[in-house]
Formats: C-alpha cells, structure tokens, sequence
C-alpha cells in the first residue's frame, strides 16, 4: 500500500471568493471542521500518511490548522511555492525532492485539496500497480457535464482524452480528485515553471505514450467545494439533522437575544444582543453589532466595520 500522498492546497480559489480573502481554500471549516483536516484524516484511515502539502495563497492559514499532521496520525511536510502558484503539475514537480520514498517504486498519491470522497485507496493502488499505468485517476459517471469537464476512456478503461464542460462531456466520467501518479511524470519539467496537468502535461503524456494514463472507475461518495454555492450544500450535507452549534467554530459567543438561523460561523466570533443572522457565512474575528440583521450574506472583518457580500 502507498504511504505518501501530494495534497494540492496551493490554489487561489478564486471561484470561492470571498471566502478565500479570509482563508486559503483548505482551510476553509466544513462543518465546524477545517476542509484539509477532513482530508487528511480520511487519508490516515486508509494508512497514506506520509503527506506533503503545498502552500501559496494565504500559506500561514493551511498550516495554523494542519500542523505537523502528529494529532491526526501523520506526518505532514509542506512544499512552498513562491512568488507564484506552480500549478496541477508545477506544483508536484517543485514537490518532488520532499515527498520521500515511496515503497519500492516512484509511484504517490495526489490528491485535490477541495474534494472530498470516500473512494477505497487500496483499490486503486491495486489498479494502478496491475496496470503498470504512469497515472491513475479515480473517476465515476458523470452526472453534471454542464458544469465539470469529463475524462474520456477507451472500453478497456485507458484514458484517451480529455472533454471540456457542455455538450463535450455528455457520456464521459468524473474525474474526483484523487490520482496515483509516477514521479517521472513531472520530473522533466522545469522547477518553478507554473503548468498544469490536464491541460498541458497529460495531453503531451497521451500523445507521447498512448495508454498510458488509466481511469480507476468507481461509486464513490465525492462532494466538491469549488463555490460558495457547493460550500454551502457541502456544509449541510454534513451537518444533517444535528444542533445548529456544529455549524459553529471556535471561541463563538452568542449574546443574549441573538438569533442565528441555517448559518455558518467560523472562529472567534462575537455575536451582539439582539441581533439577527439567517442563511449567512460569519468569517473569522467577525464582531456583529448589537441590533444588527444580516440575511443571505458572507460577512467579513474590516478595519471599520465590517463587508458585507450577498450569498
């Protein structure tokens, strides 16, 4: 079983904003939760726990809650990518010399840091050591073509190319955020170059050596955290049916008089008397007036006040 995995955390997540002006996108709190924390821990339930974490956009975020991995049952390195973020695949070649060993071939997992799936990691890594692949990726059917790019396979399950969203990808599958690649895949690129792997890398793989890139497919749970819409639902799927606190982060206090509906609050947040929130995003050190009513809207800290953004 491989033990070490690339979590890819650097990214802007510019289609999160304004979320992501507070936190960087894997540190954002699914259910009271950090998003990364969730990760990893799902990664040392199925023994990955040799983990590197790259760091770009808002760096100190993704580390204050991921730390050393040891609370969690890992080991966790980062990989930082300065001045500019490296990319799918720039972002594993300047990776490369810290992942560290890898059970007798150069083979690791790279996984999305804003998914999350239940996909069986032993399964795949059986696939893809069967396959002899140099890249393996977790797919499922795919259901929302309008709004996600597509993965083509031959019926042997090579992956044969790759469909942009719409029409393109009606009958492809999904690809959900977890892949096992082999390091000589990105070890030719130019460190520090910013480039992507499905875009650029992995077309110039296919055309050179055809079958070479497979598709695992799979029923996997996969839920996406891409927008402020999917962190949305993606918080509620997780709560369920359970007290509204565990939408609430840490250090929260609630004055009396305060009502809060269907909302998440992040950390060390002061609620004021009598005040009304319903169906809003509460970020980090947020303090709402006394009085005050906010409906359907991220709120944030500023230096006067606060900003306001409807949801």
């Amino acid at each position: 079983m491989l033990r070490h995995a690339l979590v890819l955390t650097a990214g802007l997540g510019t289609r999160l904003q304004p979320l992501t002006a507070v936190r960087a996108k894997p540190a954002i709190p699914v259910a009271g939760e950090p998003l990364v924390r969730r990760i990893v821990a799902s990664l040392a339930a199925q023994g990955v726990t040799e983990l590197v974490l790259n760091l770009h956009h808002l760096p100190e975020t993704v580390a204050a809650v991921a730390g050393d991995g040891s609370d969690l049952g890992t080991r966790i390195r980062y990989s930082w990518e300065q001045p500019v973020v490296l990319g799918s695949a720039g972002g594993p070649r300047r990776a490369l010399p810290i992942i560290g060993p890898t059970d007798g071939n150069d083979a690791f997992f790279l996984i999305n840091g804003d998914t999350i799936t239940n996909v069986d990691l032993q399964a795949i890594a059986s696939a893809h050591e069967a396959s002899g692949a140099l890249v393996t990726l977790a797919v499922v059917p795919h259901r929302e073509p309008h709004k996600y790019g597509g993965i083509l396979t031959s019926a042997d399950g090579a992956v044969t190319g790759f469909a942009p969203r719409g029409a393109g990808a009606q009958g492809s599958s999904h690809f959900i955020g977890v892949q096992i690649v082999r390091a000589e895949v990105f070890r030719s690129l130019t460190d520090g170059q910013p480039v992507n792997s499905f875009g650029d890398t992995y077309k110039r793989l296919l055309a050179a050596r055809p079958g070479s890139i497979r598709a695992y497919a799979c029923d996997a749970a996969f839920q996406d955290i891409g927008t402020t819409s999917d962190y949305w639902t993606t918080s509620f799927a997780w709560l369920g049916k359970g007290p509204p606190e565990e939408a609430y982060g840490k250090r929260v206090h609630i004055a009396d008089g305060a009502r809060i509906t269907r909302s998440i609050l992040w950390d060390d947040i002061d609620v004021g008397a009598n005040s009304v929130i319903e169906e809003c995003i509460v970020t980090d050190q947020v303090r709402v007036p006394a009085g005050s009513v906010y409906r359907r809207s991220v709120l944030r800290r500023a230096e006067q006040g606060l900003l306001v953004t409807p949801l």
